[in-house]
């Protein structure tokens, strides 16, 4: 269940053949027992997922879907081995009318999004920490012709693998891997995003030119991050935690956002869109049952974080490569 069989023929004399070359080291080391205690586990989740030829897929739903004429026992089987995978973050997901109610509503983030970025048709996309591979088979449902993702979490690369099980590939592959795995200075992606990286990147301009050089001369970045009020060359740095996340380091205003965009080497920039997140759009779910956005907001004033910052406020920018 577990391969790339199908992936690495379309990079053989392409600008991504280095990906295929690097791809086998990378999978073995990664996918072994020894990288992670649960891996086993996962892989008997994988394994007890039924069989089932869909009726019909859709990718370009609310939810990603794949339906078919279930009874309850084989709906019970399916819902277990996938709660095995918990938590579920990136979605929704209908496998069989087993409904994933993941902790984001990543469909709205694709709405605010769609309607502005360049046509997906026949496009090679990279979706940088990609988790489940949500946004990817929406990019894939848009007519991309190739969406590879990268998503260094384990968890989230068999949460796709489970996904694809019932859906098929889509030409869609979520990789185990990270942005610092990938060849430098690749320039092949006609498109690449990055949907809430940044902010986890101590800096954030040597991220910003990584996505920069995946990209091929005029390609397009979609980049949405964490932001906060104010002018330009204004960014937050939080103390300690952020949303009681660890590893959160710098929050710029849109401003100060755009110009790093422009000096590292970025052209026609524009934040399409920004919006405070909602206890709607972020929360608890059967599927995410650990704390979430309403426990990471002051209980007596919701527009500040419980740290005191300002509550999660996020934009959407994109940009072409000089």
């Amino acid at each position: 269940m577990i391969n790339y069989d199908a992936l690495y023929p379309k990079l053989v004399d392409t600008p991504l053949q280095a990906i295929g070359e690097a791809l086998p080291s990378l999978i073995e080391k990664r996918f072994s027992p020894e990288h992670h205690g649960v891996f086993d586990k996962w892989q008997t989740a994988l394994a007890a997922l039924p069989t089932i030829t869909a009726e019909s897929t859709s990718l370009d739903s609310a939810a990603i879907t794949a339906t078919s004429k279930t009874d309850s026992e084989t709906r019970t089987l399916i819902e277990e081995s996938l709660k095995q995978l918990h938590p579920w973050r990136k979605g929704p997901f209908d496998m069989h009318g087993v409904y994933i109610d993941t902790e984001w509503r990543s469909d709205w983030k694709w709405d605010r999004l769609k309607d502005h970025i360049s046509p997906l048709e026949g496009r090679t996309v990279l979706d940088v920490g990609c988790g489940s591979g949500y946004h990817c088979w929406r990019m894939a449902g848009a007519g991309a012709k190739l969406v590879i993702g990268i998503e260094p979490m384990l968890l989230y690369v068999m949460q796709y693998f489970a996904i694809r099980h019932f859906i098929g590939e889509n030409n869609t592959y979520v990789l185990p891997m990270g942005i610092e795995d990938l060849p430098t200075k690749l320039e092949a992606f006609d498109t690449v995003l990055s949907m809430g990286v940044l902010y986890h990147r101590r800096s954030p301009l040597d991220h910003l030119m990584e996505l920069r050089d995946s990209l091929r001369p005029g390609g397009e970045l979609i980049l949405e991050t964490l932001v906060v009020d104010g002018e330009l060359g204004y960014s937050l740095m939080p103390q300690g935690r952020y949303a009681k996340m660890r590893n959160v380091w710098f929050l710029p205003s849109v401003p100060t956002l755009e110009l790093w965009l422009k000096r590292c080497g970025f052209k026609n920039i524009r934040t399409v869109d920004t919006n405070t997140t909602s206890l709607d759009e972020q929360r608890t779910t059967e599927w995410m049952e650990f704390d979430s956005l309403k426990s990471f907001l002051s209980a007596d004033d919701t527009s500040l974080t419980i740290e005191g910052y300002p509550a999660p406020k996020r934009a959407i920018t994109i940009a072409e490569r000089n």
